[in-house]
């Protein structure tokens, strides 16, 4: 979960650039006498260090390489989700926001130590070729990602569209390692689709952008006006984005003035997101369905909703990534991803680790292995687990589907057929393949089953 503040750090020289740096990383450092002392102690062994490999190492350095280096590894010393990124990483970043990056797309993060799959997009080169939420990347391009940041591991698996990258995948319940061989395409941003469904009005968020909250009130008012009596909000696979786009997404559902969410730093100060006031649904009965690729932004919805009993949540336990993720810029153009705070969803609860609990657990359709290979591009002759695989992001960020042609997509390399993606809910003919979005249905056409299934 990403916030922009006003705040900006400069580089002033690689020294002087470095003990910034560090004071930002130890907070208020240079306020505090006996903190800047020691800080200074330990910047100066820094530049001994600087100095001896500048002079002595046996291949020639550039300070600028190694200033970086030091600045990564620092970082990774934190968690996982702060990192350094270089001037060509964060103009990346900030057009990513605004709904359009190249890759393979897949939101990407770490889980139980390993670089894991949060979600692949709808309709991009990882989602035809069948990765799924919860796989673990053990490889890219034969290089082993044990030792991998997140941002590192992004900007391998990015490049220029039409060539390819080559993943090695852990599945669970699958012995042998898979390979898949996928085309780098451009990865068009759609956060917002909906559809009616037998009077329903069904929303799928794939991401929350800049304009998701502008998008979804758009799709709510249409609703309105065909007088939808219930709606269904579709968050699995999403794994999040932006922090103000999730408060602007569950205050379309909130009476005015309903805390959202909160964040907790540091230093214990509590930051307040409210609705302010644009419930356009009212109390009409709804369902959000989540899974395992539901993280972040998709959490702080699902979490807000289901306290104040606005919501049942529908499906399996969330990713769990509590944690907000504050861009600081930097002068020479770069930028620093740091963790700065948890969030809580109104009723106080962290979800950083645990994720969100559905109120009625619908486990997905279990998958068909079959022996018959692809018919055609882009097409699978396998079934699909209902809707089960969406961060990241680089962090915080994705969804939708890539305009254009299917691209070419391998089948695992060990010998053994899989099935394709999971169905597209919002199409028809993945209804009857979705039993996560079958019980959504039932009960939402049950009004009174409803409201005794709501809380209190």
């Amino acid at each position: 979960m990403e916030q922009y503040p006003r705040r900006r750090f400069w580089m002033l020289g690689p020294v002087v650039g470095l003990a910034l740096i560090f004071g930002v990383v130890i907070g208020k450092g240079w306020e505090r006498t006996g903190h800047a002392t020691e800080t200074y102690e330990e910047l100066k062994t820094f530049s001994e260090v600087l100095t001896q490999v500048q002079k002595n190492y046996v291949d020639e350095t550039k300070v600028k390489d190694l200033v970086q280096g030091a600045i990564r590894g620092m970082l990774s010393t934190l968690d996982p989700h702060s990192a350094y990124m270089t001037p060509e990483m964060y103009k990346e970043m900030q057009v990513e926001t605004k709904g359009e990056f190249g890759g393979v797309g897949i939101q990407i993060g770490v889980k139980e130590n390993r670089l894991a799959v949060i979600a692949p997009i709808e309709g991009t080169p990882a989602y035809r070729a069948g990765i799924k939420a919860g796989d673990y990347i053990t490889k890219v391009n034969d290089e082993t990602t044990k030792d991998l940041t997140l941002m590192d591991a992004v900007q391998k698996m990015r490049g220029p569209k039409g060539t390819k990258v080559n993943l090695t995948i852990q599945r669970d319940g699958t012995a042998d390692p898979l390979q898949f061989t996928l085309v780098r395409d451009t990865i068009k941003i759609e956060s917002v689709k909906s559809k009616v469904m037998d009077n329903i009005g069904y929303v799928k968020l794939t991401q929350f952008q800049e304009a998701t909250g502008r998008d979804l009130s758009r799709v709510l008012k249409q609703f309105k006006e065909q007088k939808m009596q219930s709606i269904i909000l579709d968050l699995r696979n999403d794994p999040g984005g932006l922090l103000t786009a999730a408060v602007e997404v569950s205050e379309q559902f909130l009476p005015n003035g309903k805390l959202v969410v909160y964040t907790k730093g540091r230093e214990g100060k509590k930051d307040e997101w409210f609705a302010k006031g644009k419930d356009q649904m009212e109390d009409a009965p709804m369902i959000i369905l989540i899974n395992e690729g539901s993280a972040s932004a998709s959490e702080i919805v699902a979490g807000a909703l289901q306290d104040y009993g606005r919501a049942v949540i529908v499906g399996t336990t969330s990713f769990g990534k509590g944690s907000v993720q504050t861009i600081l810029p930097l002068g020479d153009g770069s930028g620093l991803r740091l963790t700065t705070a948890k969030y809580y969803t109104p009723k106080g609860r962290s979800i950083q680790s645990t994720g969100i609990t559905p109120d009625i657990v619908v486990k997905p359709q279990q998958p068909t292995t079959v022996a018959k290979a692809e018919t055609k591009q882009g097409e699978k002759e396998a079934d699909a687990k209902g809707a089960k695989p969406s961060i990241a992001a680089p962090p915080g960020k994705e969804q939708s589907s890539a305009n254009g042609k299917s691209h070419e997509e391998a089948a695992p390399k060990n010998g053994n057929s899989q099935s394709g993606p999971p169905p597209d809910a919002s199409s028809d003919s993945s209804v009857e393949q979705d039993v996560q979005l079958q019980k959504a249905v039932e009960m939402l056409k049950t009004w009174k089953v409803f409201k005794e299934l709501r809380p209190s």
